[in-house]
């Protein structure tokens, strides 16, 4: 949806959020895969930071699969 509000690729998007040096000040985590799907965070799809991603968006109240 973002991509499509820029008119821009979503690989783009992505590519923007993966070079964020401040993914916890701008908040790259709220962007999520078509289909409600996590997604990657800070330039990786596993690890630590999807971890962290996956807790920053049930803080925030997102429902996963809604």
């Amino acid at each position: 949806e973002l991509a499509r509000l820029l008119h821009t690729a979503p690989r783009a998007v992505g590519g923007a959020c993966g070079a964020n040096a401040i993914a916890l000040v701008v908040p790259c985590h709220r962007v999520v895969a078509s289909m409600g799907a996590l997604g990657g965070f800070m330039g990786v799809t596993t690890g630590d930071p999807i971890t962290v991603k996956r807790w920053l968006l049930t803080h925030e109240g997102y429902r996963f699969g809604a």
